[in-house]
């Protein structure tokens, strides 16, 4: 995977220095039956590095995404400019795929693989041990630690924003195709005939095969874009998901009169579901046992307020029109 540059993170050379090329990824008759999309913990911790160290720009770190812990070999990888390896972040089976397999999946990488990945990594790698494997071990537990360090507890919050954004592209894709699903995916990347093209500083043309093309969201990707080619890895499509920029504002201020008529609670999740989120992510967020969040969550929906859609084994709750509308006060 290659850094991010100030005007696009790509998982290909891009030291920001030359003029803007393009990735071609051609979708050929098998590959076009398999666009689809998943979420990738792993992706988010190398993300998260990135941002402390400076490497990505993004705009509003979260209070949370203060301090690195001290891991200084994945520090040394991640802090390159260009390539930073696909095997610390794999590819996801999908929107279910846990931090846990993904792991798993770096320990298992082979040591030809690692070392071939090691090798293109622009950076001063004199501290990582000689032996790939030993080397592919010791960052596989350096990125457990980040994630049980920073990113599990957020976790809920992020998964949901993530999930959200899916199910927005999936019904992009149910009502006007794979055209308008990548019209509005990100400003780098559209579709022409059969390809899909990404304007990075990168100049590739593969064909996607029978496992199709990943698109993946992510939240400290803004506002750039990646592209994961490296084989035998599934070509993917890296892009920032929808919301980001407000995922750690604080919730609106409540109407004193809602909060009379509906109870705070209740006004508060009104007013919190702006975008889709689950029980759980709302509980995390405003310091509620699940049991009482799903409880207010069914009554807003019983009254018109709230619609829930299932995804996968979760329900994402958000407001209809009817709750927009009392929200703003048009009632």
């Amino acid at each position: 995977m290659t850094a991010p540059s100030s005007a696009a993170f790509v998982r290909h050379t891009d030291s920001g220095e030359s003029e803007s090329a393009m990735i071609e990824l051609v979708l050929t008759a098998a590959g076009s039956q398999r666009v689809r999309f998943a979420i990738s913990p792993l992706e988010e911790v190398l993300g998260a590095v990135q941002t402390l160290l400076g490497v990505r720009a993004h705009p509003a770190h979260p209070p949370w995404l203060s301090e690195l812990p001290d891991v200084p070999e994945l520090a040394a990888v991640l802090g390159a400019r260009h390539y930073i390896t696909e095997f610390l972040s794999p590819p996801p089976a999908g929107p279910e795929t846990t931090a846990a397999a993904q792991l798993r999946a770096v320990r298992a990488t082979p040591p030809s693989q690692v070392a071939l990945e090691l090798g293109m990594v622009d950076a001063d790698l004199s501290l990582l041990p000689d032996d790939p494997a030993t080397a592919r071990d010791l960052l596989a537990d350096q990125l457990e630690t980040v994630w049980h360090a920073l990113l599990e507890p957020q976790w809920p919050r992020l998964r949901e924003l993530l999930a959200a954004d899916i199910a927005f592209r999936t019904r992009q894709l149910g009502s006007g195709g794979i055209a308008a699903m990548f019209s509005e995916l990100h400003p780098r990347v559209r579709l022409s005939g059969t390809s899909v093209l990404v304007d990075v500083r990168a100049r590739e043309r593969l064909e996607i095969d029978s496992r199709g093309l990943l698109l993946i969201p992510a939240v400290f990707a803004w506002p750039g874009v990646g592209v994961v080619t490296v084989p035998p890895w599934q070509i993917s499509v890296l892009y920032p998901a929808r919301g980001v920029a407000s995922l750690w504002t604080s919730a609106p201020a409540l109407p004193n009169a809602l909060a009379e008529v509906l109870g705070r609670t209740r006004a508060l999740l009104l007013a919190t579901l702006d975008r889709p989120a689950a029980t759980t992510e709302l509980a995390s967020r405003h310091g509620l046992a699940p049991a009482t969040v799903s409880a207010h969550l069914t009554a807003l929906r019983g009254a018109g307020l709230l619609a829930s859609e299932r995804r996968g084994h979760r329900v994402l709750y958000r407001r209809t029109e009817l709750g927009d509308a009392l929200l703003a006060g048009k009632l």
